[in-house]
């Protein structure tokens, strides 16, 4: 690295959904605290409003996860196959390779990282072409591997466990590419993490449905009004206006207190203030919480990587999963009658949590600098 210059660092995530966004922040945010000559860039690629093939895919895709989400699941499940998934790959970065030439061309990035496929993809297509010659960095964001971010192009990956090591090498992606970081969250959830859990009066449970408000909260919160126990309960509608406004009417005529919030950036302090997260499995708002020492329950969870999301941290021991959302105020019942049980699960959830942005940022600036890697913050075989 040329240290006549500020490094230009070009983040480019996509906003379906609040997660990839927020993985990008988290790198951005601990980047310019690391590196304060630095130049960031964090662009949203889907962030367009007019009617262009940008707008037509976001638009097309969330939905497909809100109102058929079983078509969801099938192109989920086809396009993790090698063939299929690869022709479905290519299409989607043919159709936005021109405007990621432009902003290559507009940046003049020293390095370009991904927190969303579409424009990791995108990118690779241009560098396969000799469009670009930039070292592309890919940050998965789930706890499974997808065909759609794999490509030859990509330098180097960073994945969340072992396991995923071991599906990206035998769909031939080669092992030194890949590191095992953890996902990366914002720093507000290392300051607010719990130093130990205690199930106290009032007990309040918050209520997530990702940063779109899908996922049935309004058949979520009728359910949890039904559960002896829960003093107040606090849902967050994330940027869905009208469901904003259905689920203020909707609290009007529960018998359990309830506040509701449209977008908000205080999460942290939400959690930390609960005795449960009741959520939608997306991958950030797990780990967000895992960070805090959280339990969780999950509910609704998208076909496909939310499954696969829920799996993973009902087995760790940080979370339940009620897999049909009409038994979800069984399952919390269990749980709020079992104060012990809770605390088992905020303690693994801590023992697990990892500073996947410290990881990322610390690896790639000895990568970009040719120094010899540094060590993780936390072994990278505790997150296996």
């Amino acid at each position: 690295m040329n240290n006549e210059r500020s490094r230009k660092v070009l983040i480019v995530s996509a906003s379906i959904g609040t997660g990839h966004m927020q993985a990008a922040r988290a790198i951005e945010e601990y980047w310019k605290e690391k590196e304060p000559q630095a130049s960031i860039t964090h662009v949203d690629f889907l962030d367009t409003e007019t009617m262009s093939v940008e707008h037509l895919i976001k638009g097309t895709y969330i939905k497909m996860i809100d109102v058929f989400p079983m078509l969801y699941d099938m192109i989920y499940r086809v396009s993790k196959g090698e063939k299929r998934g690869t022709i479905m790959q290519t299409a989607l970065s043919y159709l936005l390779k021109s405007r990621m030439l432009k902003l290559v061309q507009q940046e003049e990035p020293d390095v370009m990282v991904f927190t969303h496929p579409f424009p990791c993809g995108a990118a690779s297509i241009l560098k396969r072409q000799g469009h670009i010659d930039v070292p592309l960095v890919a940050i998965m964001t789930d706890f499974s591997s997808h065909q759609f971010w794999l490509y030859p192009q990509i330098d180097t990956y960073y994945v969340a466990t072992e396991s995923m090591v071991d599906e990206m090498v035998a769909a031939g992606i080669d092992k030194s590419r890949i590191h095992v970081s953890g996902i990366p969250v914002r720093r507000s959830f290392f300051r607010d993490a719990i130093e130990e859990y205690i199930l106290e009066k009032p007990v309040k449970v918050l209520v997530m449905g990702g940063g779109l408000g899908l996922g049935s909260l309004e058949t979520a919160l009728k359910h949890l009004d039904e559960v002896n126990g829960i003093d107040e309960i606090t849902v967050v509608a994330g940027q869905n206006t009208s469901l904003y406004e259905s689920l203020v009417t909707l609290s009007e005529s529960m018998r359990t207190k309830t506040i509701v919030y449209g977008y908000t950036t205080n999460i942290s302090e939400l959690m930390k203030s609960s005795s449960l997260l009741v959520t939608k499995p997306g991958a950030l708002t797990c780990m967000e919480a895992v960070t805090i020492g959280l339990p969780m329950v999950f509910f609704n969870a998208i076909p496909g990587q939310e499954e696969a999301n829920a799996e993973l941290l009902e087995q760790r021991g940080c979370a339940r999963w009620a897999r049909d959302i009409h038994n979800l105020e069984d399952v919390v019942t269990a749980l709020l009658i079992n104060s012990p049980r809770l605390q088992q699960m905020s303690e693994r959830a801590r023992e697990w949590h990892v500073d996947g942005a410290a990881n990322i940022v610390n690896s790639l600036i000895a990568i970009l600098d040719a120094e010899t890697p540094v060590e993780l913050v936390k072994a990278e075989q505790s997150i296996s």
